[in-house]
């Protein structure tokens, strides 16, 4: 696991053990990657309620409750998915914060409108409710690993 992607992990379990607040995520293109990451270090269990990989349109509309609509009007990789995305991973998991990413890793995917690198990240809180789009640059791994980190700093941000 990369130092950045670590530092994140601990700083995230220190701040949400100390605050007693309850985390999950909704993964898509980092196919767990977030999960594994953050249940890489001891004490996660007292604030890691759960990840769902939702890698399919059918396993985001049946797990997550993904409107059918949202994905035929905006696509999976889109805002409105992801919020829908981490709207369902609170949900199911009874988080208080949650973090959602869909997006295109590569090398094939892409379409006019929609390159290679796109990530939509969705945050789910209490207090707010967003979806913001990246567009990182590298191979699958690399846009991968960076979609991790970003997921993780927007978590830290809303904690």
């Amino acid at each position: 696991m990369m130092s950045d992607i670590r530092e994140r992990c601990i700083e995230l379990l220190e701040k949400a053990s100390s605050k007693g607040i309850r985390v999950s995520f909704a993964e898509s293109c980092t196919g767990g990657l977030i999960g594994a990451s953050v249940t890489s270090f001891p004490g996660a269990s007292s604030v890691f309620m759960g990840s769902a990989v939702t890698y399919s349109n059918e396993a985001k509309m049946d797990v997550l409750g993904v409107s059918e609509d949202t994905l035929i009007e905006h696509g999976a990789v889109s805002t409105e998915t992801a919020v829908a995305m981490a709207e369902g991973s609170r949900r199911i998991y009874r988080s208080d914060i949650a973090v959602s990413v869909t997006g295109i890793a590569g090398p094939g995917g892409a379409t006019e409108t929609k390159p290679v690198g796109l990530v939509c990240i969705g945050v789910s809180s209490g207090k707010e409710t967003y979806a913001k789009s990246f567009v990182f640059q590298g191979d699958r791994e690399e846009v991968r690993r960076q979609t991790v980190l970003k997921a993780l700093e927007l978590m830290l941000e809303s904690i």
